[in-house]
């Protein structure tokens, strides 16, 4: 039996390139991949730079399907991920990591088939024939549904009829909340009371008051002026590697753990400048992030709950592309989802979403500060040229 894979949520010409790339990767794994429908497929792949790749994401996971991002980005919200642009090399390495997800040895498959095939060549002696039917039938070859590393598929929720978006945005809500494998001291979950929401629609929220600050860490990343490659160490956080030409950083997977970094201001000296073997020593084995990464996370901070200096609340605000949301702000996804219907004011975005309006204020913030939103402009009317006049209406008017 093949493990099963779709395709969904793309134009023609990304489908037509996965499905070439697809049977040139399962010809070289010998065919133990097989391309069907997405409601028949074990893993779907998903656009997820497409403008429907967010929902078919929802849709998908709330009908518990493994999904397989495809984007350019360096993360994915999908639970496997494939890079653009790609090849037949990489759709190989995505075929892997789905036999490693389903617990399916690929190695030990390869060196099945062709001892099968010897055998069925070469015609079987007498004494062979007879132990072959003396033999009891080889049990059948099944396929776990995951590995033993794998974390079990939670089991979809029930979706009212008539509200199957909220269903899809509260099994996006509950598998946020789970704590990802890295940072986690504990397989038991923990229980989570939601806040209570009360955000009418009239509700106002005050403009921040520019007051004189020193500069902090959402400053200096704002200014772009740091340079090489630094470390920056405060007490009661992990360091921070920070490589400013490259305009990637090292530090914790998650982001509230740096929270320290961005409380109080730092000077030019805070940052340590490191030659490449102490940064070697430092970072080796981590994953570099996006520097603008950290950049959200302060302009995420510096609000305090109230849009930042510049930005008015009663503006209406715009995602210009669906943001790359984190599992440790669960009900960022509904806030996305709200502003990507269309622009809308703080209160109206926080009505939509269900979510505190202080909430929202500090979304727009990160997003603002790394070019996902912007204030929306009416546009201007357009206004129609005069009426062209001809020769004999000239000698009319005279």
């Amino acid at each position: 039996m093949a493990l099963t894979v779709g395709l969904t949520s793309m134009d023609k010409a990304t489908e037509t390139a996965l499905r070439a790339a697809f049977d040139a990767a399962n010809s070289e794994l010998q065919g133990h991949f097989q391309l069907v429908d997405e409601t028949a497929a074990d893993y779907v792949v998903i656009d997820m730079d497409s403008m429907y790749g967010p929902m078919g994401w929802l849709r998908l996971h709330a009908a518990g399907k493994q999904v397989i991002g495809l984007t350019s980005a360096p993360r994915t919200q999908a639970d496997l991920r494939l890079g653009r642009p790609f090849d037949t090399l990489a759709m190989i390495g995505m075929l892997r990591q789905v036999a490693a997800h389903a617990g399916v040895d690929l190695a030990a498959l390869a060196e099945s088939v062709p001892t099968a095939r010897a055998g069925s060549d070469a015609a079987p002696a007498p004494q062979a024939q007879a132990q072959a039917m003396e033999a009891p039938p080889a049990a059948p070859v099944t396929w776990p549904a995951s590995g033993p590393a794998a974390p079990p598929a939670p089991e979809p929720p029930p979706v009212p009829a008539p509200e199957p978006l909220q269903a899809a945005n509260d099994a996006a809500e509950a598998d946020a909340q789970r704590p990802d494998p890295e940072p986690a001291e504990s397989s038991i979950p923990t229980t989570h009371t939601p806040e209570p929401v009360v955000t009418p629609v009239s509700a106002r929220l005050e403009p921040a008051v520019e007051m004189p600050r020193e500069r902090g860490l959402f400053d200096w990343l704002l200014a772009n002026e740091l340079r090489g490659r630094l470390r920056l160490q405060r007490a009661d956080s992990p360091a921070l590697w920070i490589d400013a030409d490259a305009q990637t950083y090292i530090g914790p997977a998650q982001l509230k753990p740096l929270g320290t970094c961005f409380a109080g201001p730092l000077e030019r000296d805070d940052f340590e400048a490191v030659d490449e073997a102490a940064w070697n020593a430092g970072t080796a084995g981590s994953e570099a992030r996006p520097l603008s990464r950290l950049t959200w996370y302060g302009g995420l901070l510096a609000g305090h709950g109230s849009l930042l200096p510049g930005s008015e609340p009663d503006a209406r605000y715009q995602l210009l592309k669906w943001p790359q949301t984190e599992r440790e702000f669960p009900r960022h996804f509904r806030i996305a989802t709200a502003m990507m219907k269309g622009p809308a004011t703080i209160a109206e975005i926080a009505e939509a979403s269900g979510t505190p309006l202080s909430e929202v204020a500090d979304f727009v913030n990160a997003n603002l500060a790394t070019g996902f939103a912007e204030p929306w402009v009416e546009p201007q009317p357009e206004v129609a040229p005069p009426p062209r006049q001809g020769l004999f209406s000239r000698f009319i008017r005279k």
